[in-house]
């Protein structure tokens, strides 16, 4: 066989995603790795965060497997389930659903856009909602991604938000990201969204 030539029958490997969360105690990276290793899987990239006042660890890894992903997940539940981790594995080839908040100013949003576009983000873009009307924004690359428009005031907030999160619900978006959006999120907003909500501006509200 020479060299680059394919086995015949051979496994061809998949991408993968796990990121978790626990709390921090030694052997966390060793248990993690050694049983991707048990399982045939080869880390290409690896990043942990530990939170010294909460004392909670954080951990991301992309690998590479032949192993199925309900196989792994099954594997890997049951070291999670002794560790006490919340976690979560996906193959990174499957667009996760992303739902886009913004306000007036779209600089943000249209960043965004324009990666997806090129295919830097590799996200499929569910909802794009806002507390201000789609004229207002310049959407020259929303390349028809449903808009919502949610205005909001003091006293409207919380129905805002319920209408919101149904959206989000409805969608079956993974990931909601704050691209400029210019409104402090109630404590059960916040609650509801937490895991699966970054904000992109430098303006932390």
């Amino acid at each position: 066989m020479t060299r680059g030539e394919k086995v015949e029958g051979a496994k061809m490997p998949h991408k993968y995603i796990l990121s978790l969360s626990c709390a921090d105690r030694p052997g966390l990276v060793a248990a993690v790795t050694a049983l991707l290793a048990k399982l045939g899987g080869n880390i290409l990239e690896s990043q942990q965060y530990n939170d010294l006042d909460e004392h909670r660890f954080f951990m991301r890894i992309g690998f590479e497997c032949t192993t199925d992903i309900e196989a792994l997940r099954a594997d890997f539940s049951v070291l999670a389930t002794a560790m006490g981790m919340g976690w979560q594995m996906r193959d990174s080839a499957v667009k996760q659903k992303v739902v886009l908040l913004v306000s007036k100013i779209d600089h943000c949003l249209s960043d965004l856009l324009y990666r997806l576009r090129i295919g830097e983000l590799n996200m499929h873009v569910v909802a794009i909602i806002s507390n201000h009307p789609e004229a207002a924004l310049n959407l020259a690359l929303n390349e028809g991604i449903p808009y919502h428009y949610l205005p909001v005031s003091k006293d409207t907030k919380l129905q805002q938000e319920a209408q919101i999160m149904a959206l989000i619900e409805q969608s079956g978006a993974e990931l909601v990201v704050l691209a400029r959006y210019m409104q402090i999120l109630s404590n059960d907003m916040a609650r509801s969204l937490s895991g699966r909500c970054i904000n992109i501006h430098h303006s932390f509200l």
